[in-house]
Order: structure tokens, then sequence, then C-alpha cells
């Protein structure tokens, strides 16, 4: 048995990695892993110093989706396997979610593959980098287990026709082909990843921490509200996010043509 961690923690600053750290098994989605990435993230949400998290994998891939060895064994049970099943799939979910709504924004550094849960992580996402040689699909169904979880955030990314085409076929498809279907952000090679990625978290920590805090998760709820609705629900946001002292101060460096100086409320 290895000693490794199966999740590795690095803090720069303001930037947090997660890295998926079960290399043998393509960095497939046991309940450990789960578990590991969703306890890292209550904690780094509770730290004021961490603006952005990022989630990679070590090894030959970043994910490739649920340990399949995991859920066979499970079989042997007297359920055959329901009451695991249910729990993995809840724990998925549950994690899954907590990305969408986390306080802070998170990037996914995506190489090698993302394939099924593998690729919901990428696309549970806020932002997502990718080598331009990586691949993704959601194959379930070439083992008759249709990807429906991935299917959940697949279809929040892609357009319909896109994302049944990913589900009914279970093909790969490649980097470029992900980035111009809105899969990922960037297709970069890979030995320009670590830099892009960097780019794009440096560029995050200098805005306000506390304006990211108002629009990350209005984002997300506003998109699943009707048009009036939304427009309710963001007018509020706004109002709040004007009496905050980050939004008088960045309005006030604007006007004198000076660098704000952001004190996260």
């Amino acid at each position: 048995m290895s000693t490794e961690p199966i999740l590795l923690v690095g803090i720069d600053g303001p930037k947090a990695t997660l890295t998926m750290n079960r290399p043998k098994q393509r960095n497939s989605l046991s309940e450990d892993l789960m578990a590991a990435i969703s306890e890292q993230l209550a904690a780094l949400a509770e730290d004021p110093a961490v603006q952005v998290i990022i989630i990679a994998g070590n090894g030959p891939a970043f994910c490739a989706g649920h340990d399949l060895k995991e859920l066979t064994a499970a079989r042997a049970h007297d359920d055959r396997g329901r009451e695991f099943y249910a729990k993995t799939m809840a724990q998925c979910s549950a994690m899954m979610q907590a990305i969408v709504n986390y306080p802070k924004p998170v990037i996914a550094r995506v190489h090698g593959i993302a394939t099924a849960a593998g690729c919901q992580l990428v696309a549970s996402c806020d932002l997502a980098i990718a080598a331009d040689t990586t691949r993704f699909a959601t194959p379930g169904v070439n083992i008759g287990l249709f990807c429906s979880t991935p299917m959940v955030a697949l279809s929040r990314n892609l357009p319909r026709k896109q994302a049944m085409e990913m589900l009914l076929l279970g093909e790969m498809i490649d980097a470029p082909k992900a980035e111009q279907w809105g899969l990922i952000n960037r297709a970069v090679p890979e030995n320009a990843l670590d830099d892009t990625v960097a780019q794009f978290a440096n560029t995050i920590v200098r805005k306000s921490s506390l304006a990211i805090a108002f629009g990350k998760p209005a984002f997300y709820q506003q998109a699943e509200m009707e048009l009036a609705s939304a427009y309710r629900y963001v007018s509020e946001v706004m109002v709040n996010n004007m009496l905050a002292r980050d939004a008088e101060e960045g309005i006030n460096a604007f006007i004198e043509k000076r660098e704000p100086v952001w004190e996260g409320h």
C-alpha cells in the first residue's frame, strides 16, 4: 500500500492547489479521494488568505472518473451494491455542487484525459485550462452505464446537441474541440499549461475578493431563473455590492486614476 497522500495540497500566497494523487488509477474518484477534496475545500473556504483554488491531477491523467474497481467490488454485497452506489453518487454530486457553490473561483488544470466523472469535474469548475493534447469523454454508454450524473454538469456548459453527442457516442473529443464547444476556456501547449493557469489565477487575485464573493454565486443562481426573477435577484446583489467598501474604493480609484486598495469588505 502506498503511503503517499491521495490529495496533495500546495499553498502559494493567495492560490491553493489541490492535486489528485492516485496516478496509477488515473486519479479515479474513490470514496477517499472525494472525501479528501471535499474536506480541503471546506477548510480553504475558511482561510481569508486563499482567493483561488486550482484542481490538478498527478501522473498521466487529470481524472478518469469513478473508481470502477471500487464500484465493482460492491456487487458482492447482499444488496448487489445499491447502498454503496447511492452513497457514492450522493457523495460525488455533493462535491460537484460544493465547487459550483464555492465562494472562491475554482480553476481546473487539465491534462491527459478527463473522462466520465473526471469530465464532470472539469465542467463543474468555474474555469478550465487544458493542455492541447488532453482528451475528454463521457464514455459510460460504451460499458452499459450512461453518464447521467456527468450529464448535469456537461449540459450546463455545452449546447444540447454537443452534450448529447458526447453522451450518446461516448467518443473522445480533443482539447481544441472542447474549447470550441465551451467545455474549457483554453487549450494550450502542454509546456504553457502551468503558466496559463497561473496567469488566470494571478489576474483573479488582483481583483476584490468581496466583489467575486458577490458575483460568483449570483452567476449560478440567476442562470437557473427565468428572466424577470433573475434581474430582480441580481439587482439586489448589485445594491449590496455597491454599499460595500471595496466598491466605494474601486470606483474612487477609477475616478482618481490610481490602483485600488482592497479591504475585502
